[in-house]
């Protein structure tokens, strides 16, 4: 049987566009270190993070400093917003940490997306999802869930702010200050 030498030309560059598409979806799946959601960030009971009595920070979320430049921020996804994230409640963290997020669900699928950032993961209820990244420049992230939770879902964004280390650290003292003032004035009242 003849083969014509056109026939053999594009039969070979098939071959190397098949051979090239398998060989960009091996490295996209295992080199650049893309792994799916898992259990690593362990388990929690959605019906006690709805009700607020898991005995985990999950209870009070927020942003928790756990060593020299290390943060872990806690977060909750609920229909139709995450706590905190949403509102006039932003997530605040200093310039150049490195912050872990750690995300649950209350509720039902959703995502967790912080814009310009490699930051993305499904949040399931039952599960706890756990990121992480370092803000380098202070500035304004937006925070989008990019699962369908519902007919509200356009709806459910927020904010991520990163704030010179300095100005950060200002604002943790008026805060601390201000809880040490209301716990004084409690116990004047009493």
């Amino acid at each position: 049987m003849q083969v014509h030498r056109f026939e053999k030309v594009w039969l070979g560059a098939a071959i190397l566009l098949i051979v090239g598409f398998i060989a960009t979806i091996a490295y996209g799946s295992v080199g650049v270190g893309v792994g799916m959601v898992d259990d690593s960030g362990g388990q929690i009971s959605a019906e006690e993070v709805q009700n607020g009595n898991t005995d985990t920070p999950f209870d009070d979320p927020g942003v928790v400093k756990t060593g020299d430049d290390k943060y872990t921020v806690y977060v909750v996804a609920r229909q139709f917003q995450f706590v905190p994230g949403s509102g006039d409640n932003p997530i605040q963290v200093p310039a150049g940490a490195n912050v872990t997020f750690r995300v649950t669900s209350a509720d039902v699928v959703h995502g967790f997306s912080v814009v310009e950032t490699n930051i993305n993961t499904m949040v399931i209820p039952g599960q706890v999802s756990e990121v992480s990244a370092r803000f380098n420049e202070p500035g304004t992230y937006g925070l989008i869930c990019h699962e369908y939770c519902g007919a509200a879902h356009h709806t459910m964004g927020g904010s991520v702010e990163v704030v010179p280390p300095e100005e950060y650290d200002m604002q943790q003292e008026n805060i601390d200050q201000s809880a040490d003032d209301a716990q004084a004035q409690e116990e004047a009242d009493q």
